[in-house]
C-alpha cells in the first residue's frame, strides 16, 4: 500500500508487540481534542465476504480506546491499559480498501480503571460501535507519556 492512501495528517504509529505489526500498519493524528486511528483495509483484514473481518475491527477498536487514554486523561497517562471487557457492535461492513477511521472518549477513570467509548465510520459512515473498560497498569517506558505515539505537532498543543 502506498502512502498516497494515507489521509493527510495521519501518521504510521507503532502500538503494541508483534501481533499488531503484522495487523498493522496502524495510523494516528491528533487533532487537539481527540486521537483518530486509522488503516486501510487490505486482503489480509477481510473475511470471506470480502470485507473487513470483525476480529481486525475489535482490535482496531481495542487499540483506539487505549491510546487516546495517554492523550485525554493526563493523570494517567504513559501507564499500559489492559483490556478488562470490551463490547462491539457491527453496524455497517468496512469493503475491501475502505479507510476506517476511528475516534474515542474517556468517559471516566477511578484510581484503578478507565471507561472509554468510541465509533469507527467509513466515508463520514458509521460502522462500528464500541466501548470498554481498562485497568489502569504500570507505567511504561514511553520518553513522553503524554505523546507517546509521536502525534502531537506544534500546530495540535496538547490538552492541559
Amino acid at each position: 500500500m502506498s502512502t498516497a492512501a494515507i489521509p493527510p495528517g495521519f501518521r504510521s504509529i507503532s502500538i503494541g508487540g508483534e501481533f499488531l505489526r503484522t495487523v498493522g500498519p496502524m495510523y494516528g493524528r491528533w487533532d487537539g481534542e481527540r486521537v483518530r486511528l486509522g488503516f486501510r483495509v487490505e486482503h489480509r483484514h477481510g473475511n470471506i465476504a470480502r470485507n473487513g473481518h470483525g476480529g481486525m475491527l475489535a482490535t482496531f477498536a481495542d487499540m483506539q480506546m487505549a491510546v487516546v487514554t495517554h492523550y485525554q486523561w493526563p493523570e494517567i497517562a504513559g501507564h499500559s491499559f489492559p483490556t478488562i471487557s470490551m463490547t462491539t457492535d457491527y453496524v455497517a461492513p468496512a469493503p475491501m480498501g475502505a479507510w476506517v477511521e476511528g475516534s474515542a472518549d474517556v468517559i471516566r477513570a477511578t484510581k484503578s480503571l478507565v471507561f472509554i467509548q468510541g465509533t469507527a465510520s467509513v466515508e463520514g459512515v458509521t460502522i462500528l460501535r464500541f466501548s470498554g473498560v481498562y485497568k489502569i497498569g504500570p507505567k511504561r517506558d514511553y520518553a513522553n507519556p503524554r505523546d507517546p505515539f509521536g502525534l502531537v505537532t506544534d500546530t495540535h498543543a496538547k490538552k492541559k
